[in-house]
């Protein structure tokens, strides 16, 4: 009989030893927790990214790549990254991403396709682009063009801008709901945007390979 029953000191080291396994699984879990890839953020998933003008200065066929670095090339450096959402905040893959943008001093190539290129969002709809910050030129602040298509869905065209520059409150077209979220570090600057398309706009539209 006494083989099978637990003593008092037995019945408090296993009463000790449970709260010290949960705890050790809590912290696994946080732990694999850390390890698992960021949900996208989508803080409103009802409201579509802003169309802007195009302005004057886009042009058709820019080239595939998603670098706009080049030897000599004046300015600081840049990597903008993000994801394309729907508006049920759901990633976009093989969305087209077109960007062109004015040089350190606010000139565009119109000549050719310097500061200009395209790429296609990832299967998890992310996209990634190296180029410099773009500078002021009369009457406009820092931004980026861009063109944002979903396979076979109508075009958004809108633009990106910096946020603490003084020349966003001159520039009659700034928005602050287009603002980059940025990280500065010593001679170069990354920065993020998440674009937001609705989806249920049924026109389609040809693609750029």
């Amino acid at each position: 009989m006494a083989n099978h029953r637990t003593s008092r000191r037995d019945f408090l080291k296993l009463s000790a030893a449970v709260p010290a396994a949960l705890a050790l699984g809590a912290s696994d879990a946080r732990a694999q927790a850390v390890l698992l890839a960021p949900t996208p953020s989508c803080p409103d998933p009802s409201a579509p990214t802003p169309r802007q003008t195009a302005g004057p200065f886009y042009k058709p066929a820019s080239p595939r790549r998603g670098s706009f670095l080049e030897p000599g090339m004046k300015g600081t450096p840049i990597v903008l990254t993000g994801t394309v959402l729907s508006t049920a905040c759901k990633p976009v893959t093989g969305a087209l991403v077109d960007f062109w943008q004015a040089d350190d001093a606010g000139v565009y190539d119109n000549a050719g396709y310097r500061l200009r290129g395209h790429q296609f969002t990832d299967d998890q709809g992310r996209y990634r682009l190296e180029t410099i910050v773009p500078g002021h030129y009369p009457g406009r602040t820092r931004h980026f063009h861009v063109n944002v298509q979903a396979p076979t869905r109508p075009v958004l065209t809108t633009q990106l801008y910096f946020p603490a520059d003084p020349a966003n409150q001159r520039d009659v077209i700034f928005r602050s709901d287009l603002l980059i979220k940025m990280t500065d570090a010593p001679g170069a600057r990354s920065g993020t945007f998440d674009f937001v398309l609705d989806l249920t706009n049924s026109r389609r539209s040809p693609r750029r390979s």
